[in-house]
């Protein structure tokens, strides 16, 4: 499944032929443990394994709200502010999230508003050099308002209505799960090593 320009920051290489690219999708929840360690083998702060592999792999990172876990969707709202002030942070930003994800667990956040989770949200983001008080402009919501916006979300709701949209589509429903070619792959674990990480690669991106 293609990413609107719009979101192109969830692509780890950019400028890939589309005649010679496979895609590998990878579908992580910020609060998901699994999903921290996977994404913590690929990536660890910069591309490791897939990283020989750039000039014919695109690497996409799909969010996926896991709502059980009420501070999941407040997480995912945080990286699609990222996308729209500074796309090119957008994985730096959920490598420096996820070292900080206990943060973000249930009984972090049980007695503290919705604001105030943004507002240690935009820390991060003020990490990997994203401006805070515009993170915080797309995020915050208003204390007051009139009746007819009481509930109308931020300003990057519409970001994660498409996002849930895109994973309900291809019937994704837990973290973390990675489709090949638009196939899910289950033979990827998030237990995987780098260097079965690197075995995976070399096997299938020919």
């Amino acid at each position: 499944m293609s990413v609107p320009p719009k979101y192109a920051g969830l692509k780890l290489f950019r400028a890939i032929p589309q005649q010679t690219q496979h895609t590998l999708e990878i579908y992580l929840d910020y609060v998901c443990p699994f999903s921290a360690k996977m994404f913590k083998t690929f990536y660890a702060g910069g591309p490791t394994a897939a990283q020989q592999y750039s000039s014919r792999l695109q690497v996409i990172f799909r969010q996926l709200i896991q709502p059980w876990h009420p501070s999941s969707t407040l997480t995912h709202e945080a990286g699609a502010a990222v996308l729209r002030l500074a796309p090119e942070k957008f994985w730096e930003f959920s490598a420096a999230l996820f070292k900080h994800q206990t943060e973000f667990f249930d009984v972090s956040v049980v007695n503290e508003t919705r604001n105030k989770t943004y507002e240690r949200l935009a820390k991060i983001a003020g990490s990997v050099g994203v401006d805070e008080k515009k993170f915080l402009g797309l995020l915050m919501i208003p204390e007051t308002s009139s009746p007819d916006q009481l509930n109308i979300g931020n300003q990057v709701t519409d970001d994660i209505k498409w996002m849930t949209k895109a994973s309900r589509v291809v019937g994704v429903h837990v973290t973390p799960t990675v489709f090949f070619n638009g196939v899910e792959e289950r033979g990827i674990s998030s237990s995987f090593t780098e260097a079965q990480w690197g075995e995976w690669l070399a096997k299938n991106v020919v």
